[in-house]
C-alpha cells in the first residue's frame, strides 16, 4: 500500500509541475472579475443570462451602459467555461463569455465585455479600448478581432474607459 501512495503522490506532483511549466494555471488561481456592459442603443435594455456547468447566475436586465458583474476562481484543470444568452427586442444570441484556455492570457484577471448588436468586445487592458471583438456563437454578424462599429463608437464617445 505504501508504494501505491508514493505513486499517487508522485503523479499529483508531476501534474502540478507540468501545469506550472506550461504556463497553465497554478493551484491557487486568482479570481477573475467578469463584467458585461450594455452597449446597445440608449433606451434598449439588454437581457443577460449566464451559466457555467455548476452555476446558474440568473437572468439580469441591463439598461444602456449598465453592467452585470461577477467574480469566480478558474479551476486547476484549465477548463472553466461561462456562457451567456443575450436578448433584446427581437434579437437573441449566445456567447462563451469566459473560456479559460482562450481568456486566461488576454484578460489579466479583468475580463470586461462591452456588448453591442454586432457582438461582444473585450477590453484590451494594455490600451484601455474595447477592440477585441468576437462573433456571436450562433452566427451573428461581428468580425473577430476587427473592432466592430459598436466598439468603435463606444471608444470614440467614452475614450475606452
Amino acid at each position: 500500500m505504501l508504494s501505491l501512495d508514493r505513486y499517487l503522490f508522485s503523479f499529483v506532483l508531476l501534474v502540478f509541475l507540468v501545469r506550472l511549466c506550461d504556463g497553465g494555471p497554478g493551484v491557487f488561481e486568482k479570481k477573475v472579475d467578469l463584467k458585461i456592459i450594455n452597449g446597445l442603443d440608449a433606451g434598449t435594455d439588454l437581457n443577460v443570462h449566464c451559466k457555467s456547468k455548476n452555476d446558474d447566475l440568473g437572468a439580469h436586465v441591463l439598461a444602456f451602459d449598465q453592467f452585470f458583474e461577477f467574480r469566480f476562481r478558474p479551476n486547476f484543470w484549465g477548463t472553466t467555461l461561462y456562457f451567456c444568452r443575450f436578448w433584446w427586442n427581437s434579437e437573441s444570441h449566445w456567447f462563451d463569455i469566459y473560456v479559460q484556455k482562450r481568456d486566461a492570457g488576454r484578460c489579466n484577471k479583468k475580463c470586461w465585455w462591452w456588448v453591442g448588436a454586432d457582438g461582444p468586445c473585450l477590453l484590451n487592458d494594455k490600451i484601455g479600448v474595447y477592440d477585441i471583438c468576437e462573433n456571436w456563437k450562433d452566427g451573428g454578424s461581428s468580425q473577430e478581432g476587427t473592432g466592430n462599429d459598436t466598439a468603435r463608437i463606444y471608444n470614440e464617445i467614452f475614450g475606452g474607459q
